[in-house]
């Protein structure tokens, strides 16, 4: 009797040891299970052509043997899969300030997006800056949203009743502010510009210093954050124009896409930073625009740079 009294205690003992190691179990374990499974970030990365999706992919290894699936969407291909601790989906948003804000509200309708990242060349209008070289600006301007105006005979131009210049012409060519709405706006705003997001900027802030030294063209590059970008629906490749851009924007460089996809993030509320390595200068070189010599070698350091940035997030 008393052995079995001394094997039921054991066996009690070692019952209360069980469902005890059973609950430590499922109060340390279960809740970092549970977050393992909580839906990660996701990163939109995008650029706008070839050379730049192509350097895009390799730095963040897009391919199907690196476990990432690929979606058709309106004849648009999306990649999605995984970067560190992010899910990211890439993607073209292709050429011109219309297709890049198609393409991205596409993207934003149908993936739960938390944050656009863009990486891609541009022509550099800052003085100070050389091919090669990138900008991470902190925010975007329209140039290109104007009135062509006529002469008025009298060294001026004709200007109608509604229009009010605020800034000063090229010639006919009186640029203006656009106006832009999102939820929660009860009308219209006028936004001359817009902006880049502060967490994102100081993460590229962060990025600098780490990033390894890259060379172009014998001169080690420089990488900036900061300043503003303008876009427009013109390859700009004038040397009085980008002068006057300069001027009256303080413009570090200029594209085809960016301001619009500045502007449809802020319309979604959504976060977004456009890295850009300096491809050209915009008309400010001597000769024939380098920009075909210099985009494949000028979008794999812009893409360098956001992977920095996005490690620092």
């Amino acid at each position: 009797m008393t052995s079995r009294m001394s094997l039921f205690a054991v066996l009690s003992s070692v019952r209360s040891l069980v469902r005890r190691a059973g609950l430590f179990l499922a109060v340390v374990l279960l809740p970092a299970f549970a977050a393992d499974q909580e839906p990660r970030p996701l990163l939109a990365l995008c650029a706008a052509y070839p050379p730049e999706i192509t350097a895009l992919q390799r730095e963040f290894g897009v391919s199907e043997s690196n476990g990432f699936t690929k979606t058709s969407i309106k004849g648009l291909t999306y990649w999605r899969g995984r970067y560190g601790r992010f899910d990211i989906v890439v993607f073209r948003t292709g050429v011109s300030l219309v297709n890049a804000a198609y393409q991205l509200q596409v993207a934003l309708d149908r993936f739960p997006i938390t944050a656009v990242l863009f990486a891609g060349v541009a022509g550099g209008t800052d003085p100070s800056l050389s091919i090669g070289d990138v900008v991470i600006p902190e925010q975007w301007a329209y140039h290109a949203e104007s009135a062509y105006l006529n002469p008025d005979g009298k060294g001026g131009h004709v200007r109608p009743d509604y229009f009010k210049a605020t800034y000063e012409n090229f010639g006919m060519i009186y640029p203006n502010d656009v106006t832009a709405i999102r939820e929660g706006e009860e009308d219209f705003v006028t936004m001359p510009v817009f902006p880049a997001d502060p967490t994102l900027l100081a993460a590229a802030r962060r990025a600098v210093p780490h990033l390894p030294a890259q060379r172009k063209a014998g001169r080690e590059i420089a990488v900036s954050v900061g300043g503003t970008g303008v876009a427009g629906a013109v390859f700009l490749d004038n040397a009085p124009y980008r002068e006057w851009v300069f001027r009256v924007w303080q413009a570090r460089c200029t594209d085809m896409e960016s301001t619009a996809l500045a502007h449809v993030a802020w319309a979604n509320r959504t976060p977004i930073l456009i890295v850009r390595g300096l491809s050209d200068l915009a008309g400010g070189q001597h000769g024939a625009n380098p920009i075909d010599e210099n985009e494949a070698s000028v979008s794999a350091i812009a893409a360098r740079v956001l992977r920095q940035v996005v490690d620092e997030l």
